[in-house]
């Protein structure tokens, strides 16, 4: 090898590296910086932000032979991942507030109507039908339903729909609270729920998971998988005889699996599918998926509320419709946001158990609407 041939060697990573590899290796910086300084979701945004400047240097998901590439096939493309910290999810979820008050399952229904109404929007705005189900399901604020049904339906959008998944996870607390300031009122926010709720025995949180997995999987089949995960993990917790699994499938299956899970993410966000291409310029498309996820989220947020007033008046001023905003997902932090606010209006108010149902109930109705729209996409084989 003379000394030309010795250079191109040497500089060809060099050569490679646009500014918008720059950019996007200080997108994933950013990410760090969240999750070290700010605390927001640490152990997702941290490997996605890693792995995302790991991608711009040439180890990118889709580079055949790369480590990341292995780890996107083995756990991206199965589906296997998102399944897996399903199974942890539900391990660490108790559903006896929910089965206890089965009226609070209405909340998790009306904590998906901005999954609908983001849908039609991107449609109008000119996707696909099946990126904009995908783009919908952000709204949840379900990272693992949301790729889960993006790795379905829109593969090539998985990246900024994860990215803006479990980033509007971590700004709940900045999101959230001025809806519900604006959307009800002191008087709304200081109504008392009486938590006496009807016994729960234990034949009964056994049987939940099981019937609830039968019943799921023969509505929206498509929803199988995530909901049989779900619940598995929820049977491990109340059977009480595999706890060493239970407390497995909480801490070190959900720790791995989210992990990697980050990491190929991270992977999935080079340049020129997130930013810039030589061939197609700027990726509009990226913007406008990170946009539209946050309308969803609003508006599932807004739903809910709006439901909850309903019901506070239907209840003859008996539910807080604060817990209408906990439909959504993101368990548990939006259950115990919703208790917060209504403790800023009343201390002595303890809204915490209802609120928790609520979220349960979401979580439930998260996994339901993401079934029934890959259902109803690829049922009737909508492009």
């Amino acid at each position: 090898m003379d000394a030309q041939e010795l250079i191109v060697v040497l500089t060809q990573g060099i050569r490679a590296f646009t500014w918008a590899n720059g950019v996007m290796i200080a997108a994933g910086s950013l990410l760090i910086y969240l999750a070290i300084v700010r605390g927001y979701e640490p152990l997702l945004l941290l490997p996605i932000g890693a792995g995302c400047i790991f991608a711009n240097l040439g180890m990118s998901a889709y580079v055949d032979g790369t480590w990341l590439a292995t780890i996107y096939a083995f756990g991206i493309e199965t589906e296997l991942f998102p399944l897996l910290i399903f199974i942890g999810v539900g391990a660490m979820i108790d559903f006896r507030p929910l089965l206890a008050q089965p009226r609070l399952v209405l909340m998790g229904a009306a904590g998906q109507v901005g999954i609908y109404i983001t849908l039609l929007l991107a449609v109008l705005l000119g996707f696909e039908m099946k990126e904009a189900a995908a783009i919908g399901v952000i709204g949840a604020i379900d990272g693992p339903t949301a790729i889960f049904v993006a790795t379905q339906l829109a593969p090539h959008l998985l990246g900024p729909i994860a990215v803006a998944a479990y980033s509007y996870m971590s700004l709940i607390p900045i999101i959230q609270p001025p809806l519900m300031r604006l959307l009800t009122t002191p008087t709304e926010r200081r109504v008392r729920m009486e938590y006496a709720p009807r016994p729960v025995s234990r034949a009964a949180v056994l049987i939940f998971p099981v019937a609830t997995t039968i019943f799921v999987s023969l509505l929206a089949p498509a929803a199988a998988p995530l909901i049989a995960s779900l619940m598995l993990g929820n049977l491990l917790r109340e059977a009480l005889v595999v706890e060493r699994l239970s407390l497995a499938a909480q801490h070190e299956i959900a720790n791995i699996s989210t992990l990697f899970l980050g990491l190929a993410i991270g992977a999935t966000m080079t340049a020129d599918r997130f930013l810039y291409s030589p061939l197609t310029g700027f990726q509009w498309q990226t913007l406008m998926v990170l946009a539209l996820g946050l309308f969803a989220f609003v508006m599932d947020t807004v739903a809910g509320l709006l439901f909850g007033k309903f019901m506070y008046f239907v209840s003859r001023r008996k539910i807080n419709p604060l817990i209408g905003a906990c439909g959504i997902s993101a368990f548990p932090m939006a259950g115990r946001l919703a208790a917060q606010v209504a403790q800023e209006e009343d201390y002595s108010n303890f809204l915490l158990m209802h609120a928790m149902g609520a979220n349960t109930a979401g979580q439930l109705g998260s996994v339901v609407a993401g079934g029934l729209l890959l259902a109803l996409v690829t049922g009737i084989g909508i492009a």
